[in-house]
């Protein structure tokens, strides 16, 4: 048993958590099942790892940035973290074996779900985000229930972390088919639920072609805002020399000194909105990069071992469709948070922490997504909303996981604040299998609703097809729009 178990924590650690293998291989096995000629195997999944490796190269590039915007906002407002009973690196260090048992365990009976309702058509690839989501289910079931053992941990978290990674993306496929215009991939990340809520929030506000953040006209004095590589560079370097305005200047030297002792701080102020620039466009080029392969490799895996799935896959992959949108919801999320972190500030109430990184990728998202149902305003709507969502989030989450990892509130997505919020809920119940139960049911119910209207459809298509042409039924059809 503990061979086994040493296995399976091995598979997470270096499959699971390295996204750049775990796409590679998905994309050899793709390849080999289509039984490609060896040099376009071997360039497939080269190009698709590399494509990921580009990818994080640019995150890193401007989450150094982002972090260090986030050390000079707290210094400008006066903030230090709040207090808490255990940390995160407290947790892991008596509870990461279990956290990778679950994701391994949990991805197995995810495959299963897949393989056995054919509505579930999405297999979850986002693998730095399937560890944090066991980190979340498994700190909140420990809130709620007590230290349970791992015997029991495991399977619960793993029943739950599966039910989440399989619904996931259905309930996000019908608003990516409206921001990307195509159904090839899904959408796999842990922003969902903001994505939901400004779908339903902006809709009324305007019309996704008529006020589109990609067709706004701009006077010819700013047309250059346009290239969003300029526009972004212009705006974040902006906000940064005012937040350093205001900050320590031993911060700001402290934190200049990391990239050159011998800079100057505030021409390392506009070195550093241009570098989150160049890493945004160094992010987009490795989307591309990468998604030009896992597509077309995954219809081997698609044909050959879980007919009809398509690959659920991280955020980033949506900023191409609409990268102004992008900025806009950045922009305004980090103005909602700061909002809120005065107001905060002010009423005495719990010391907020800027999440920049969360702040960028979320209010991306809301900013894409609020765009493809209502234009710049919708961009606008969704930005806001997920400043409101992780300033509120963290005022709440942190006391309710203090003696676990009270981080993961200043680290969190939305769909982690929802999912812990549920779990503890439950803790009143008594038994940590009741909640296990209730979403393996309702998970289930779920994909057999949406199987037999699949089916239906597909039969109703069949009847209707003239003879001698062929029917519309491959096993999995877009009955779950």
């Amino acid at each position: 048993m503990e061979t086994l178990q040493t296995i399976l924590i091995w598979i997470a650690n270096n499959i699971f958590g390295q996204v750049a293998i775990l796409i590679g291989l998905i994309t050899l096995v793709g390849l080999l099942l289509q039984r490609k000629p060896v040099e376009d195997v071997v360039g497939g999944a080269l190009r698709s790892a590399l494509g990921i490796v580009i990818l994080f190269i640019g995150i890193d590039i401007f989450a150094g940035g982002l972090t260090a915007f986030q050390t000079i906002v707290s210094s400008a407002v006066g903030l230090e973290a709040p207090q808490s009973t255990n940390t995160l690196d407290g947790f892991l260090g008596t509870h990461g074996g279990t956290v990778a048992l679950i994701i391994t365990l949990g991805f197995v009976l995810h495959l299963a779900l897949v393989a056995v309702f054919s509505s579930a058509r999405y297999v979850y690839l986002t693998g730095h985000l399937m560890f944090w989501i066991s980190v979340v289910i498994t700190a909140s079931l420990v809130e709620a229930f007590g230290d349970l053992p791992q015997y029991v941990l495991v399977p619960a978290g793993s029943v739950l972390i599966a039910c989440y990674w399989t619904l996931q993306p259905l309930w996000m496929r019908p608003f990516m088919k409206r921001v990307t215009g195509r159904d090839d991939f899904g959408f796999g990340h842990t922003t969902s639920t903001l994505a939901l809520l400004t779908a339903v929030v902006a809709r009324p506000f305007g019309d996704p072609d008529k006020h589109s953040t990609e067709k706004l006209k701009l006077p010819r004095a700013l047309s250059f805002f346009k290239d969003v590589n300029v526009s972004t560079a212009l705006v974040i370097t902006v906000i940064l020399l005012v937040a350093m305005a205001f900050a320590d200047s031993a911060v700001i030297t402290e934190q200049a000194a990391l990239t050159d002792p011998a800079l100057n701080p505030w021409i390392w102020g506009v070195l550093s909105g241009l570098r989150f620039a160049a890493g945004i466009a160094i992010l987009l080029y490795g989307v591309r990069m990468f998604l030009a392969e896992i597509v077309p490799a995954f219809k081997g895996i698609s044909d050959k071992l879980v007919p009809g799935t398509k690959p659920a896959l991280d955020i980033p992959t949506v900023f191409p469709f609409a990268p102004t949108s992008v900025m806009v919801g950045f922009v305004t999320s980090t103005i909602t948070f700061l909002i809120l972190l005065g107001v905060f500030a002010g009423a005495g109430w719990f010391t907020l922490v800027p999440p920049m990184i969360m702040l960028f990728f979320g209010g991306g998202a809301g900013g894409v997504f609020g765009n493809a149902v209502a234009g710049w305003r919708g961009a606008v709507i969704g930005g806001a909303l997920n400043g409101i969502i992780l300033a509120f989030g963290q005022w709440i989450s942190w006391g309710l996981l203090s003696d676990t990892a009270p981080e993961l509130a200043t680290l969190a997505d939305p769909d982690w604040f929802v999912i812990s919020w549920l779990l503890l809920l439950f803790g009143g119940l008594g038994s940590v299998w009741v909640p296990v139960a209730v979403v393996a049911a309702v998970t289930v119910a779920v994909l057999v609703l949406l199987t037999r209207r699949e089916h239906a459809r597909a039969r109703a298509e069949s009847s209707a097809a003239p003879a001698g042409e062929p029917s519309n039924e491959t096993g999995r059809s877009d009955a779950t729009e």
